[in-house]
This record gives structure tokens, C-alpha cells and sequence, in this order.
């Protein structure tokens, strides 16, 4: 099954629905980096959810979710775009802890302490930042409280992602409900009881659950239309450009000694493993441009946080 996401409005227009399928998506991304089955779930939960925010964008929009915590993990690092591309990495890929009441201990793994930031591009002059506390350290949740409590939208989000046995990915996917204003209680009730009756999210997609059916699960007795289905998949924005930028943020007295170094210096993504290779006389070009060398940008995840 191709991943993608399937966005619904009730008919009163009170409460909009995303759910979507992002198993070969969390699959590619293990793959690249390396992931035990923990870190696999956490990485998972957040691209998925990452998704799902990313869907609530326009056109040529970006949304970056950044999970830190006191755990094993360290960090999480997810962008995603309003076309479907997501991407991300995780600080540990190598964490890997033991069940805790039969689950994976995603929390555990993260850290019970630590924040999420969420970094909007909105293609205004400064990107949008909202900071919260993990509230659970289990992905979905943190992420319903940060929309609930930055953007004041109520939120509830679902995340699921089942590892098999011999560590690779057999299913993912997740669910957004918020509630629009003018508040139809009757309905979000409705909704808060099957959320709590669900079958477990991971089995639903493991077992070839489509978004659209989890939504009729959800959503039974409520009125709703279809708005849009729509691909998701693992993509990275980075390029060589992005690699020369980030050569730039080390300044001019690094980039000398590195044009010094035989072979030149490789410039790796962190978010999906591709690699360029610098050559000295590039490295010397670079300190001829026409601006030098830049300060690090630390507006948004393009140099700063995903390139090094």
C-alpha cells in the first residue's frame, strides 16, 4: 500500500479529521538511519505526526517539530512539508530499551522531562515558534498539547507504529481530530468515547487498516465529506546548495584549515544520509564569495539543525 493521508470536514463544518498510512515512509527512514525498534517507533510516531501537521499547511508551507528529552534518545527531528514530503532523524538510532507493560517504552526512551518546539514557515518574514513541556514523552499527546495550548485549536492525536520481530517496519499511520469553533460538544464526546475504544492504531495498519476506514471507525453516526487524499512519503529538502551554506556557517577561519585537508570534506544530511563531497579548491571558492562566510541560521532546520 502507497502512503497517504485522507483529510474530512463534518457537514456542520465543527470538526475536521486527518488520518493517514506512513508505513513505507517510517521504513524508509529506518533504513537510512539505522534504527532499533525503539528508536524506530519514536522516530515513526513523530514523522507520522509530522505528517499529519504538515497537512494542515498551505501551499509551499513547512513545519518542523523538535522533541527533546532526558532519555537515551537526546532528540527528535522532524520537517515536514505542505505538499506531503517528510523527513527526520533521531539523535540515538541505536536505542533500544526493554517492553514496559508489553510496549515499546517510547517515553522511556525520550525522557519524561524535556520540550517540544514546534517552527512553522509560513513564508512570512520570521518563521512561527511554539514551545511546550512534554506532557507524556509518547509523541501523540505532546504533540494534542501544543495545538490545544499554543494554537488554541482542541486536538486529539492518535500514533501508532509496529516493529516486527526481526526489527523492520509492518505498519504505521495516525489520526488528527480538532474541534472548530462553534463548539458541537455532542460530537466531540462522540468522538473522545471511540477514541478510547479504538483497537490498537499499530495493529489497524499492520494489518492493512486504510485511512479511510479508521476515519468510519471515528467518525460513525457523524456526518462528514471527503476534502482531499493526498501522497506522503520520505523526502528531504536538502542539496548541495544546503551543504555549501552550511560549510559557510563554520566560518572563515574553519573553512581555511579545511581547504588545507587532502580529499577536501564531506558535508552529510543527518535527516536522510546523502552526502557531498568538497573538493579544497571548492572549499577556497567559498571563502571568495561574494559575502564570505555566514552567521548560522538558526531560523528553521535548513543548516542548523540538519546538516553538518
Amino acid at each position: 500500500m502507497n502512503d497517504y493521508l485522507v483529510r474530512i470536514m463534518t457537514t456542520s463544518g465543527t470538526i475536521r479529521g486527518l488520518a493517514c498510512v506512513t508505513t513505507g515512509l517510517v521504513a524508509e527512514a529506518a533504513r537510512r538511519h539505522g534504527t532499533l525498534p525503539t528508536a524506530t517507533t519514536a522516530l515513526g510516531r513523530a514523522l507520522t505526526g509530522g505528517a499529519l501537521m504538515g497537512a494542515l499547511l498551505k501551499t509551499d508551507q513547512r513545519v518542523a517539530l523538535k522533541f527533546e528529552g532526558n532519555g537515551p534518545l537526546g532528540k527528535i527531528l522532524v520537517e515536514a512539508q505542505s505538499n506531503g514530503a517528510v523527513a527526520g532523524t533521531v539523535g540515538n538510532p541505536e536505542v533500544d530499551l526493554p517492553l514496559r507493560d508489553g510496549r515499546i517504552d517510547v517515553a522511556g526512551a525520550l525522557g519524561r522531562a524535556g520540550f517540544l518546539t514546534v517552527t512553522k514557515d509560513l513564508r512570512l518574514k520570521q518563521p512561527y515558534q511554539g514551545t511546550v513541556q512534554l506532557v507524556s514523552s509518547e509523541i501523540g499527546e505532546d504533540l494534542a498539547l501544543y495545538l490545544t495550548e499554543s494554537e488554541q485549536v482542541p486536538s486529539a492525536v492518535g500514533l501508532g507504529v509496529f516493529v516486527e520481530q526481526d526489527g523492520s517496519v509492518g505498519g504505521a499511520g495516525g489520526f488528527l481530530i480538532q474541534s472548530l469553533p462553534p463548539q458541537d460538544q455532542a460530537a466531540i464526546d462522540q468522538l473522545m468515547e471511540r477514541i478510547g475504544k479504538l483497537p490498537t492504531l499499530s495493529e489497524h495498519f499492520r494489518n492493512g487498516g486504510t485511512p479511510e476506514q479508521l476515519l468510519e471507525l471515528l467518525f460513525e453516526g457523524i456526518p462528514y465529506e471527503t476534502i482531499e487524499k493526498r501522497v506522503v512519503a520520505f523526502k528531504c529538502t536538502c542539496s548541495r546548495e544546503k551543504g555549501e551554506q552550511a560549510l559557510l556557517t563554520q566560518g572563515r577561519d574553519t573553512l581555511r584549515e579545511l581547504a588545507t585537508r587532502d580529499g577536501g570534506v564531506t558535508v552529510t544530511c543527518s535527516f536522510c544520509g546523502e552526502v557531498w563531497n568538497f573538493s579544497p579548491e571548492e572549499i577556497e571558492n567559498l571563502l571568495d564569495t561574494p559575502t564570505g562566510p555566514v552567521e548560522k541560521d538558526a531560523t528553521f532546520l535548513d543548516t542548523s539543525e540538519n546538516i553538518y
